[in-house]
């Protein structure tokens, strides 16, 4: 970093997850399933999903309400917000900018929404990071949401059962102490493995043109190429970044991967050589909420007692794009 870099506090973590419930036996009403057959594969047990007109909006405000709470920052000192969305409710007006207006910011702030799908929430750090970092601005709130619920075909056993829906946010400040809160940070990309993962956003040409093919607007996996690049990718990159912090993978106190699926975070469990009570996984009672995942994470295990505040965290996360990023954070106590 530059000598004249502002270093970043993390200042308040917070989550929000829809009341309703659907559990795997709920899903054998939908198709030929069982609640062995999903969680022998995927580690789910149940998920929450938005009902009626509840949206990502919705649960996008709720988590950045407790995020700024924690935080003990004003809502009309935040002068940034950066949200993180694989499928908002709206493409415009942006999730953030809904989220401006809900909060009642006074300010004209600019506020605008990333798409990283799951890795959406470190892709969204590092851009705080570097705002923050350049004096730009000081107190930014950064919101990850999403309500997949609404984007999966509930005739596809293979991919619907994997997604849950939820918020997570995070308020960042530039540190009073000099203490910077990201140890290290990095994000990556590889469009040329697009196809892994996708949703289209469906429309009709023009009556005066040829028509273009017409498009379903589901999320499409193809979960054993995911799992081979995960597998394949994350390892030796997360090793790297282990190596930026300047700590070893002993020093670290908890792993908070993107809750994808158990046995992708075992996957990185063994690599690091990580005892369970080091490994924060919610998953079996959330499914996969995208880049809310891992701010959730956070939250619950510190709710639990799993996480004790006054320590250090890997955060890895992996997305449609394909992207993926990893990130070893200082977690200060009060910050949820």
């Amino acid at each position: 970093m530059q000598n004249n870099y502002k270093p970043l506090r993390i200042a308040g973590i917070g989550y929000s997850v829809p009341d309703t419930v659907i559990t795997n036996n709920d899903l054998t009403k939908l198709y030929d399933t069982s609640d062995e057959w999903i969680y022998t594969r995927t580690g789910i047990k149940e998920r929450r999903i938005v009902s009626g007109n509840e949206s990502a909006v919705d649960l996008g405000v709720e988590a950045s309400k407790n995020a700024i709470e924690k935080s003990g920052i004003k809502i009309e000192d935040i002068d940034c917000i950066v949200a993180a969305s694989s499928v908002p409710p709206q493409l415009y007006p942006s999730l953030a900018c809904h989220i401006q207006a809900y909060l009642g910011i006074p300010n004209h702030i600019p506020a605008f929404d990333m798409t990283a799908a799951c890795s959406g929430l470190i892709y969204a750090l590092q851009v705080a990071r570097g705002l923050i970092g350049s004096g730009l601005y000081k107190n930014i709130l950064i919101v990850a949401a999403d309500n997949n619920s609404r984007h999966v075909d509930w005739s596809d056993r293979g991919t619907s059962i994997l997604f849950g829906d939820g918020a997570g946010a995070m308020v960042v400040t530039a540190s009073e102490d000099d203490v910077d809160d990201v140890l290290s940070l990095d994000i990556k990309s590889d469009g040329t493995i697009g196809h892994y993962i996708y949703m289209n956003t469906p429309g009709k040409n023009c009556p005066l043109v040829e028509p273009c093919d017409e498009l379903d607007s589901y999320i499409h996996m193809a979960g054993r190429d995911v799992y081979k690049f995960v597998v394949t990718t994350l390892p030796d990159f997360i090793d790297d970044c282990i190596k930026q912090s300047g700590l070893s993978a002993e020093e670290i106190d908890y792993l908070v991967p993107h809750q994808a699926n158990q046995r992708i975070i075992e996957a990185m469990q063994t690599r690091l050589n990580y005892p369970d009570e080091k490994v924060i996984s919610n998953i079996e009672y959330y499914g996969n909420t995208s880049a809310a995942s891992i701010p959730i994470a956070i939250v619950e295990g510190v709710e639990s007692g799993k996480i004790k505040l006054g320590s250090t965290a890997l955060l890895c996360g992996f997305g449609a794009g394909m992207t993926w990023g990893a990130a070893v954070i200082r977690l200060r106590e009060g910050i949820c």
